[in-house]
């Protein structure tokens, strides 16, 4: 029995730690016009993606508590398309208060290219966001 527990036990680790998606974690974008940048948590929501903002520094690197968008979702209904890609989702522009179509593409482990187009597509704009955890 006890071999049995141990065995349950050690296959749902495993599947918890597969399931989490590559892109999970920590971001850092680029810094903005401003010279600020942000922090943010990336992780699954139901079947897609979703990015909410965690932290927001300013062009010293300074943390802004006071940062308006604090816990904003900023990326949603990303949908995982395998290699890294993702695609189909919405992005939120706060510089702008815009929401674009977006699509992501994770290099590697640790930068992530995030796109968002308007004018189907015609019109992008895009960062590469590094891993921070």
């Amino acid at each position: 029995m006890k071999k049995f527990a141990l065995a349950a036990g050690m296959a749902l680790l495993a599947t918890g730690a597969l399931a989490d998606d590559p892109v999970d974690g920590l971001w850092k974008t680029q810094p903005g016009d401003t010279g600020g940048y942000l922090h943010v948590t990336i992780s699954e929501c139901g079947s897609a993606i979703c990015g909410t903002i965690d932290t927001a520094f300013d062009a010293n690197g300074d943390e802004q508590l006071d940062y308006e968008n604090l816990g904003k979702q900023i990326i949603w209904d990303m949908i995982p398309e395998g290699n890294g890609n993702y695609d189909d989702g919405k992005i939120w522009a706060p510089d702008r208060d815009k929401t674009y179509s977006s699509k992501m593409s994770l290099d590697g482990q640790n930068k992530l290219t995030v796109k968002g187009c308007a004018v189907g597509g015609l019109v992008c704009r895009g960062q590469t966001w590094t891993r921070v955890q």
